[in-house]
């Protein structure tokens, strides 16, 4: 149940921010998400974000940000020096969509997450990928096409970099249209109905204070075992292990 605020217009003080807060908070008319298929956070998030478009009218514009990048170890190499990258690669398939339209890597996006996430199918594994593609009535071919193409890493990279300049250390990363930028909300299962657009609100509310940077629930051996049950076709599917740097 959402809870009338009735104050609003409250103006924070001191090291804060000089915005002005209100409750709830104007909602945006579109966002930036950027997102790494392999992640399964992200694509929690991205079904959460999902539920928030449904009720509200939100925009999404769908943007990609590589793990593989961010956590790359010393000495090996980038994702798109390798012939093909996990995620790397996954999201130039995305980037040769997204020129058909956001609706097409919309579709794509929740059919891979779906797939590798939930099915616990490798969608990592190009003939796995080519079938995906058919199953949403798209050219397998389109993968090959893509990664012949090297203008697709070049959109994927430039879009990494947008996302490493607001900031960003991983993925979910919202981009609000005024610049803000937000890490999350890492939450499993996603919320659905009033509960998502709740969360959204607090959401929205968080990057008002300027110099808020964290705020953190220990996780406990229950949540733990929940996440881990949520995440199991995903670990089953994947075929790596998992680097995960500090975040600044």
């Amino acid at each position: 149940m959402r809870a009338p605020y009735p104050r609003a217009g409250i103006r924070p003080t001191g090291t804060v921010s000089a915005m002005s807060l209100q409750w709830p908070p104007e909602r945006p008319s579109s966002v930036e998400f950027f997102f790494d298929p392999m992640c399964p956070y992200a694509y929690q998030s991205s079904l959460w974000m999902r539920t928030v478009r449904d009720a509200t009218g939100t925009e999404i514009r769908w943007r990609f940000c590589s793990l593989e990048e961010i956590n790359r170890e010393e000495g090996k190499k980038h994702p798109w020096e390798r012939p093909w990258s996990y995620g790397w690669s996954q999201m130039r398939i995305g980037a040769r969509l997204r020129r058909d339209g956001q609706d097409v890597l919309d579709r794509w996006y929740a059919a891979v997450g779906r797939a590798f996430h939930e099915q616990g199918r490798p969608t990592h594994e190009p003939e796995v990928h080519r079938a995906l593609l058919a199953e949403l009535g798209l050219a397998p071919e389109l993968l090959d096409e893509a990664i012949a193409d090297p203008s697709t890493s070049d959109e994927v990279l430039a879009d990494h970099r947008v996302a490493a300049e607001s900031g960003s250390f991983g993925v979910p990363t919202i981009l609000l249209p005024d610049g803000r930028a937000v890490y999350g909300p890492v939450v499993v299962p996603a919320p659905v109905g009033e509960e998502a657009l709740d969360l959204w609100d607090v959401t929205l509310a968080f990057t008002g204070f300027e110099h808020l940077y964290e705020l953190k629930r220990p996780k406990t051996a229950r949540d733990l075992e929940l996440i881990a049950e949520r995440f199991e076709p995903y670990l089953r599917a994947r075929a790596w292990r998992t680097i995960e740097n500090p975040a600044p």
